[in-house]
């Protein structure tokens, strides 16, 4: 909004055109006159209500979704985005079109493109009630914690709705068990039955059946993975999902968000009515993110037109369905921010499924990691129903769960496979390298100082043995309690994170052919200054010094004889560092030539 005395009509802000300062309040007395074009609308940083977002800032016009849904009529719709992909202000819009209320809601959308579809679409407009629950702040430490906040959650919205006390159109059993449950006074079989109480005695009440909408419904699903209370969570949410959404006759349609499917607990079972609409798929597309001519609008719009380039560079480049999107958060901030460069998205949480994926990473994930980051494509397979615990148990889920949370764009899938695909998947921006990178140095800080980890870099692209081995055997007595070290992969990987915070003087590979054999670690250099470096690692369980001393020549020996140099000769790379390093627990001994 340009000013608090100012007011929107038929997208047309006008102001007091006989005060040189805005008047206080928004009351339209005296005269008023067309807002000038130099006065830009504020950004919506964190706007998720709709009246609020499409009336007082700079509002890209989702509304056609409506229509698309009408077209459609999934009777329940599942919407799976990444995070801050306006999921929310969607669902908001939502609950504002179809919400029967006393406020006449249609001024929302009379400048709005549903609007101009026509009266077969205007005649569902604030026709329906709704219950509207959101469990995006569901972020708790336990489960009765959990429990606690959805009861309170789902109270308020219970309590949205008291004409349901004093109807005659209800029974005074639901009556009390509505009350109880506004109340924060009910069992967990009550609660977990709310779903269905409200809708049949909203549907008793106003003779038509309400619309459930859920945002952000895998909130405490993701919580109870990570804080270990996931059966409890799954059952509940079962138990919730079932009565609201599975065979009720009380029900008109239902919407729901959320980042993952979680379709494998069967949360959703036996639900023959859920439609399903994933990034991988064409409907909807193009209504959760920004399209690029609505960026290229806004672009115009905030006198940044000849920045678009560079806002392709680092925030678009996902593909959901058919529809190339970018990034809303990270846009609407840049714009918010004078155009300043930032990761933005970064900041918006804690980036747990990274942090976790890298705690149960191989060596082939890592080497992956690093292609990704170089810029390449990479093959995987894709499976848009995955759930939490396979992150740790099963190697083919890591990419899916990258994917569907935003961190990966699809470029191509070969013809699906049952649930699945075999996918080309690459980096989306500039932002998301930099998440990675960002999240790759703060797991290995979390177990290596600065300090020791600059000091391993400098003996590494110096030569200098002898700092090398002490720096390394120090990291080890540091660390080695928190990680396994019973095999070879756990040297490998830390070695390969240590060389990845040189990529700005290195091209790191690791298990490449070259010559007549794999490499275990290759750096390339950047430059003409920089040597190139070969790492060859080896583990031996309960070794003695003498042993991994002859482990160490015997890995210098396999540089050698396999020649491994070969891709950095053919690069033109005159000098060359070849490391052995041979590891048994907490011992390290380190050979060079």
């Amino acid at each position: 909004m340009p000013d608090p005395g100012a007011y929107k009509e038929g997208g047309t802000w006008y102001i007091p055109a006989d005060a040189e300062k805005p008047v206080d309040g928004r009351v339209r007395t005296g005269a008023y006159k067309k807002a000038s074009s130099k006065i830009k609308l504020p950004l919506p940083v964190g706007i998720s209500d709709y009246r609020v977002a499409s009336t007082e800032y700079y509002y890209v016009d989702k509304t056609l979704m409506i229509k698309d849904f009408l077209d459609e009529r999934p009777q329940v719709a599942l919407f799976t985005r990444p995070r801050r992909f306006g999921k929310t202000l969607n669902m908001d819009m939502l609950r504002t079109f179809f919400e029967k209320t006393d406020e006449d809601t249609s001024v929302y959308f009379r400048d709005k493109a549903i609007w101009k579809q026509g009266e077969k679409y205007r005649a569902y407009q604030g026709k329906y009630p709704v219950i509207f629950l959101s469990f995006k702040d569901v972020k708790c430490e336990t489960w009765q914690e959990t429990l606690q906040k959805l009861a309170e959650i789902i109270g308020s919205e219970f309590a949205r709705h008291t004409e349901l006390l004093t109807t005659e159109a209800c029974n005074d059993v639901d009556k009390a068990t509505f009350r109880r449950i506004m109340e924060r006074a009910a069992s967990d079989v009550e609660l977990s039955s709310a779903l269905l109480t409200l809708t049949r005695m909203l549907h008793e009440h106003h003779k038509i059946a309400p619309i459930i909408i859920i945002d952000e419904y895998d909130t405490p699903i993701q919580q109870g993975h990570t804080r270990d209370f996931y059966d409890q969570v799954i059952l509940f949410m079962r138990n919730l999902f079932s009565g609201g959404l599975k065979d009720n006759s009380h029900l008109t349609f239902g919407f729901l968000t959320g980042i993952l499917r979680v379709a494998k607990e069967s949360i959703f079972s036996g639900l023959n009515n859920l439609s399903v609409y994933s990034i991988m798929d064409d409907s909807f597309s193009e209504y959760f993110g920004f399209t690029h001519s609505e960026v290229k609008q806004m672009a115009t719009y905030y006198g940044a037109g000849g920045n678009y380039s560079e806002l392709c560079e680092w925030y678009d480049g996902y593909r959901f369905g058919e529809s190339d999107i970018f990034n809303p958060w990270s846009v609407i901030n840049y714009f918010q921010r004078k155009c300043k460069l930032q990761a933005y998205w970064v900041s918006t949480s804690s980036n747990d499924v990274i942090g976790e994926v890298l705690t149960a990473a191989s060596t082939d994930l890592y080497e992956e990691m690093y292609a990704l980051l170089r810029g390449e494509t990479i093959t995987a397979y894709i499976n848009t129903g995955v759930i939490y615990p396979q992150i740790g148990t099963d190697p083919s889920s890591v990419y899916s769960f990258l994917l569907v949370t935003g961190y990966l764009k699809l470029v191509s899938v070969v013809p699906p496979l049952g649930e699945g695909a075999l996918c080309e998947v690459a980096l989306p921006n500039q932002e998301i390298a930099f998440v990675y990178k960002k999240e790759i140095l703060d797991k290995l800080s979390v177990f290596i100082p600065q300090s020791l980890s600059i000091s391993i870099q400098k003996a590494i692209y110096s030569g200098n043995v002898d700092s090398l081995q002490k720096q390394m055997r120090q990291l080890l007595l540091q660390s080695v309690s928190s990680f396994d070290t019973s095999h070879e992969d756990f040297y490998h990987g830390l070695l390969l994170g240590l060389c990845a915070m040189m990529d700005n003087r290195y091209y790191i590979t690791s298990n490449r052919e070259s010559g007549e054999g794999r490499f275990d670690i290759q750096l390339m250099p950047k430059t003409d200054n920089l040597p190139g470096i070969l790492i060859e690692v080896k583990w031996m369980k309960n070794a003695s010094q003498q042993d991994l001393a002859a482990l160490a020549q015997s890995a210098i020996r396999q540089i050698n004889e396999k020649h491994y140099e070969t891709e950095l000769r053919t690069h033109g790379v005159k000098q060359i560092l070849k490391y052995g390093a041979a590891f048994s627990g907490k011992n390290v001994e380190i050979s060079m030539e």
